[in-house]
């Protein structure tokens, strides 16, 4: 059965600030490092089509804000390689300031510094979290407990909070996540406060197989999560560390979808985020700067696959160019650029599909077909 889409309002307005915050954070890094290697900037924009507003500093960028909220650029002056320019954009090009001419280095920085700035802001926005919301952190305390798993043969309960397990101290749910993964089919001694009072549950854990190999398992779910505020120092600590624990498990996650080990129903594009704009905007301030952080992190990860079109498939060019010691012939760059927008645009569709059906929209056309 179809259900009834939200209001637009209800997640449009989330949405475009959120993609309007990682944009722009994305585009202002390359412009600020382009700034900063000597390259002038023609045009900075936020979203695509028609122009709702424009202005020019006095550096001469023209600063404009698109119709279409789906993303932006930064036009580079001198973008262009001299054979693929006009005599009369040649003319017009100034000496020192293009980016062509830049060593490959300089290049280089230019296009990585996109990804590194939404690296940079969802370390500073999960600092920001911690400092002021508190670092959440998953208490060790057992929740469901799942029928005929390990920790139902030895007796655990709902409520119960795990102090150690062989000796090793637990302080919070991951953990027990850790020590159990290590030891598949193995006994472990719990030590277990239940009702004020300390216990001994020895049990066997279970095992699965993930990724090839075998990893201990429990049949328990986490309970519990308090807030801790951190000191401004350790915040940024953690919140360095974080990012780098976000981007991680994203890359894990895509392994997965490519050796087909996972599914790629978690696969979405824009509406989807849209969704969860309004979904977490809801929520609250914090929920939202949180989500924010996470999709910078995807955004950075995405940018840096070496793939044609994205900043990775450039710094992949870069990266042969200063090997052979020139660029690559203009066919095999064009060539690169086609398998790489034919690749994206599949993407898309695909992501957009699993968009819609997650909506219902493919359930409900099916079932006006049928």
């Amino acid at each position: 059965m179809f259900h009834a889409l939200p209001s637009p309002l209800n997640f449009l307005v989330p949405f475009v600030i959120v993609l309007g915050v990682l944009v722009f954070v994305h585009e202002l890094g390359h412009y600020l490092a382009a700034r900063w290697r000597g390259v002038h900037v023609e045009t900075f924009s936020i979203g695509f089509g028609s122009a709702i507003a424009t202005w020019r500093d006095r550096l001469g960028t023209v600063w404009k804000l698109g119709w279409i909220p789906l993303g932006g650029y930064v036009k580079m002056h001198g973008q262009e390689r001299p054979e693929d320019a006009t005599p009369e954009v040649r003319a017009g090009w100034q000496a020192g300031r293009t980016f062509h001419e830049k060593s490959v280095g300089s290049r280089a920085i230019v296009v990585a510094a996109g990804p590194i700035a939404n690296f940079l802001l969802a370390a500073v926005l999960f600092a920001a979290l911690f400092a002021t919301a508190g670092q959440p952190v998953i208490l060790p305390e057992v929740g469901n407990v799942l029928p005929g798993s390990a920790a139902a043969r030895a007796g655990l309960t709902t409520g119960d909070r795990v102090l150690a397990i062989d000796g090793q101290t637990v302080s919070r749910f991951e953990d027990i996540q850790r020590i159990v993964s290590a030891h598949p089919n193995s006994p472990l001694a719990l030590q277990v406060r239940r009702a004020g009072q300390e216990l001994r549950i020895n049990l066997t854990t279970d095992s699965r197989e993930v990724g090839g190999r075998r990893i201990g398992s429990l049949g328990v779910t986490a309970h519990a999560t308090e807030f801790h505020r951190l000191p401004p120092g350790r915040a940024v600590i953690e919140g360095v560390t974080h990012t780098y624990d976000v981007a991680a498990q994203t890359l894990i996650g895509v392994w997965g979808m490519i050796t087909a080990g996972r599914g790629t129903d978690e696969l979405g594009g824009p509406l989807r985020i849209a969704q969860l704009s309004g979904e977490v905007a809801q929520l609250g301030v914090a929920s939202l700067v949180d989500f924010i952080a996470v999709l910078s992190v995807n955004l950075g990860l995405i940018n840096l696959f070496p793939i044609p079109i994205l900043d990775g498939g450039h710094l992949l060019f870069f990266l042969v160019e200063a090997v052979r010691g020139r660029p690559l012939p203009p066919r095999a760059v064009e060539y690169g650029f086609r398998a790489g927008f034919a690749l994206l645009v599949g993407l898309f569709v695909f992501a957009t599909w699993n968009d819609l059906s997650h909506l219902g929209l493919v359930r409900w056309l099916a079932h006006l077909i049928g």
